[in-house]
């Protein structure tokens, strides 16, 4: 059923957009009520507007705290006009209808996010705005309540097309829409408090979401809820899946590792088949595609500076997904897009999450993100022998692709180049085999390389089948009741070894 809106409540925090929308709801006659600023706007377009004050009978009061709080307000929003019991009470108690609530929030959260004080952050927690939304909301049969400027693009066109009567398919639509923004306010602002308080309650909200071609496999469905335009540009290809971006992840965050250094990554099924780095963004990726010339067909590339035409020119000789980069030169990106099914992302901001969860049993697991790199003042030299600067080097380049590679996981490398890995693996002996395996079918000697691995050595089988490789020095947390087995090999064989402290367990 359409109803005429005939008197519109008008009180937002954002004014961009707001002016084409007034001056639609003045060529349809209707009656403006604001306050504070909005109420300005309104006067200054050359508009009557009701100031609230005149209605409620009160002033803004406690430094704006108060000022729409009060029944000719929320009963002209909230009286049901098909109900003749309602309809007494507003003639006795002299209260008109509001048929169109526009109102926004105060930003809470980009107070928070600009790191505001406490007292600011405060002031910007919404009382009489969020009532508004919800009482307009709960009686979406009669009004039409508009929540977020994000809104005003359709809003307008119903207007203008259905002559200022929403159907109530229009009113409870945007009643979905005005409990969506009002739960996330709500849930940023528990968020806020909980930081301190530690209450053991999860709430995690995303506004924008985007459904997927499919998910994980083709009868799944799938949805990302969140905003990759605000991290990424897209120049090229279709639109990511949902195995592209579970990708794109693991590579965006092993990469940001290297800052410092020129770094190439390429990712299959979330593991890293190759990781360099080198003098140039070329010269990074021929060493990182060297350790697996075969899983990087169709893989995720990532690189942490620009790609130039010298390394366009080689990384567009593979069949590859996706490619992400801070930036590219215009001849270098006009190659990559030639062949039109490449997804080409520019990344514009870094990851800053500092939490991570997933959905589990009947509930949701939540931790913080492993964001802890080894650096060369976690390592403890444990054998007699101490690791020369070189393996230094090499040791923590290679906890750094181990860190992001699936547990267990055992990495073999050099300084600044991946040879191999083994990742998965039930059995910790399994992934080194699994290693020695794949780095010798691609032609790598492993002398003098040195060995990574995600956790403990409960035996000393490991360090004794790297031993007969040639590996030279090895990077392990520590922390088994047997570590003085693996040490004591080390110290007869002349190998280095160094405990973190650290385990970084992926699974």
């Amino acid at each position: 059923m359409n109803k005429k809106i005939t008197r519109a409540l008008i009180s937002v925090f954002y004014k961009d957009g707001l002016e084409a929308i007034v001056h639609e709801l003045a060529k349809q006659h209707v009656e403006f009520v604001s306050t504070g600023g909005t109420e300005e706007f309104i006067k200054k377009l050359g508009y009557p507007v009701t100031p609230v004050e005149q209605l409620t009978g009160y002033p803004s009061i406690f430094g704006g705290r108060v000022k729409t709080l009060h029944p000719a307000v929320f009963g002209g929003i909230l009286f049901r006009r098909d109900e003749a019991g309602d309809l007494r009470q507003t003639e006795e108690f002299k209260i008109a209808p509001i048929d169109l609530v526009i109102v926004d929030l105060y930003p809470f959260e980009e107070t928070v996010a600009k790191g505001g004080s406490e007292d600011e952050i405060i002031e910007k927690i919404d009382i009489g705005g969020i009532a508004l939304i919800r009482g307009a909301a709960k009686n979406f049969n009669d009004v039409l309540i508009v929540s977020s400027r994000e809104q005003y693009g359709e809003v307008l066109n119903i207007i203008k097309v259905k002559n200022g009567s929403p159907d109530l398919a229009d009113r409870k639509r945007f009643a979905g829409l005005a409990f969506d923004v009002t739960s996330h306010y709500d849930g940023a602002i528990f968020n806020y408090f909980n930081q301190e308080q530690g209450i053991p309650s999860f709430k995690s909200s995303f506004q924008k979401g985007k459904t997927l071609r499919y998910g994980e496999n083709p009868h799944q469905k799938g949805v990302f809820y969140g905003d990759l335009d605000k991290l990424f540009d897209q120049f090229n290809g279709k639109e990511l899946s949902y195995n592209n971006l579970v990708d794109v992840d693991a590579a965006v965050n092993l990469v940001k590792e290297f800052e410092g250094d020129t770094a190439f990554v390429i990712i299959k099924h979330t593991n890293a088949c190759g990781v360099a780095i080198g003098s140039s963004v070329k010269e990074a990726y021929l060493k990182a595609f060297q350790a697996d010339t075969i899983s990087a067909f169709g893989g995720v590339l990532a690189s942490n500076q620009k790609i130039d035409l010298m390394a366009a020119e080689e990384i567009n000789k593979l069949f590859f997904e996706i490619l992400i980069a801070p930036d590219y030169d215009l001849d270098a990106l006009n190659l990559l897009k030639s062949k039109k099914n490449r997804i080409i992302l520019k990344q514009k901001q870094a990851l800053t999450s500092t939490k991570q969860f997933k959905s589990l049993l009947n509930g949701v697991i939540e931790q913080d993100q492993d964001l802890h790199t080894d650096s060369e003042e976690d390592l403890k030299t444990v054998t007699k022998r101490a690791p020369s600067p070189s393996e230094v080097n090499a040791l923590l380049f290679a906890s750094k692709i181990c860190k992001h590679t699936k547990s267990n996981t055992i990495i073999l490398a050099v300084d600044g180049q991946l040879l191999s890995s083994g990742v998965g693996q039930t059995s910790r002996v399994d992934a080194l085999k699994q290693a020695i395996e794949k780095a010798k079918s691609f032609g790598f000697d492993l002398k003098n390389s040195v060995m990574a691995s995600d956790a403990f050595f409960p035996f000393p089988d490991c360090v004794e089948i790297s031993h007969e490789q040639g590996i030279s020095a090895v990077i392990q947390p520590g922390g088994s009741i047997k570590d003085q087995d693996s040490i004591g090999f080390c110290d007869q064989n002349n190998m280095a070894m160094v405990f973190t402290g650290f385990r970084h367990f992926k699974h």
